[in-house]
């Protein structure tokens, strides 16, 4: 198919190499009220004074530590802060407040050489809770969907506390097409999302993939404008960035239709899911078997969060085209899934 110079400037290619592991989706929604570590979110104005977040900063400036190093060190010590927070802390749009994350401002003095009570005298009082402010991101709902440390965290940084702060996502629609090898070879998503503020104009998502070490990864924007694409092949994810190519109002949507195209994968698919951190309106999965590798069953699955037991699991049969799709009467957040089996190697081989 000839190129138009829109998809030429709406594309990005990549060579990967790394070993293979298995394929999650994460889209973002708004998030309200407290991070991980139980800290209230209401940003300090940029005019206001924040002499903890000041303290903190140059600290880290002085002693030459990254936020994930920082992290690393605490959870070394059995204090689990995530970065969200640490970053939320150094730039005064939130303050430790509970038992942990004192806990915490006490072994950062330590870990910076700070003396004995140098950033916990700084901490003001306890913000007020409610809705007085303009309600912020909050990271809960992604640490319970997601999980600590999770790929999303590790793939964005410091950015993961930003996550699609400004976006919640409405209608998604995800549609993947396997070769005769089992393997996933395109992946597309259209999807609608809503502004939970002004000047919202711009999503990220986090993509997991099968096989890190196919022998390409083409990312094409057919509706909005490609951003910045970021490959991880140690955590075998990809970041992809989609501009609206404008500046929208609250409660305004925009539509988004963009597809990941894969070269030759050595990793058989078994899989699909989709990490949700709100609810949605609507969601399908449309999954096209060739029909040379059909699978024995599918399945529809739901956990409330990674790691947890799949609930509500159901067949799906194949219909006259060696499709299998899932489109869950309700949407709440946490994963939802499809499986499927293969036929035995030998036996499909023989």
């Amino acid at each position: 198919m000839a190129e138009t110079p829109h998809d030429r400037r709406d594309r990005t290619h990549i060579t990967p190499t790394a070993a293979p592991q298995a394929r999650t989706t994460a889209p973002a929604g708004p998030e309200r009220s407290a991070d991980s570590g139980g800290n209230s979110f209401h940003p300090t104005p940029a005019t206001a004074e924040s002499p903890f977040a000041d303290a903190f900063r140059e600290a880290l400036r002085q002693r030459g530590l990254g936020l994930e190093r920082v992290r690393d060190r605490l959870e070394a010590q059995g204090i689990s802060i995530s970065l969200a927070s640490l970053s939320y802390w150094q730039r005064g749009r939130s303050q430790p407040e509970r038992a942990q994350s004192l806990r915490a401002v006490d072994a950062l003095e330590t870990m910076l050489e700070l003396p004995e009570g140098a950033l916990r005298s700084l901490l003001g009082p306890h913000r007020p809770r409610g809705r007085v402010m303009a309600e912020p991101q909050d990271l809960t709902a992604s640490q319970r969907v997601f999980g600590a440390n999770s790929l999303e965290e590790r793939s964005l940084g410091e950015a993961f506390a930003q996550f699609n702060e400004d976006v919640s996502p409405v209608v998604i629609k995800e549609t993947l097409r396997l070769d005769e090898r089992r393997c996933i070879r395109e992946y597309s998503v259209n999807q609608v999302v809503r502004a939970t503020r002004d000047g919202a104009s711009r999503m990220t998502a986090v993509h997991g993939i099968d096989d890190a070490a196919a022998e390409s990864i083409d990312v094409r924007v057919r509706c909005g404008r490609l951003g910045t694409v970021r490959f991880h092949p140690e955590l075998r994810t990809v970041v992809v960035e989609i501009l609206f190519g404008r500046e929208l109002a609250k409660n305004e949507t925009a539509l988004i239709d963009y597809g990941i195209l894969f070269g030759r994968s050595q990793q058989m698919s078994t899989h699909h899911e989709r990490r949700m951190r709100v609810n949605l309106r609507e969601y399908l999965l449309h999954v096209y078997f060739h029909p040379a590798a059909l699978p024995l069953t599918c399945h529809r699955y739901y956990r409330e969060h990674i790691g947890a037991e799949r609930r509500h699991t159901s067949r799906i049969a194949l219909d006259a085209l060696h499709t299998a799709h899932m489109l869950p009467v309700r949407c709440p957040a946490g994963v939802h899934g499809m499986s499927w089996e293969w036929p035995d190697w030998t036996h499909a081989d023989s």
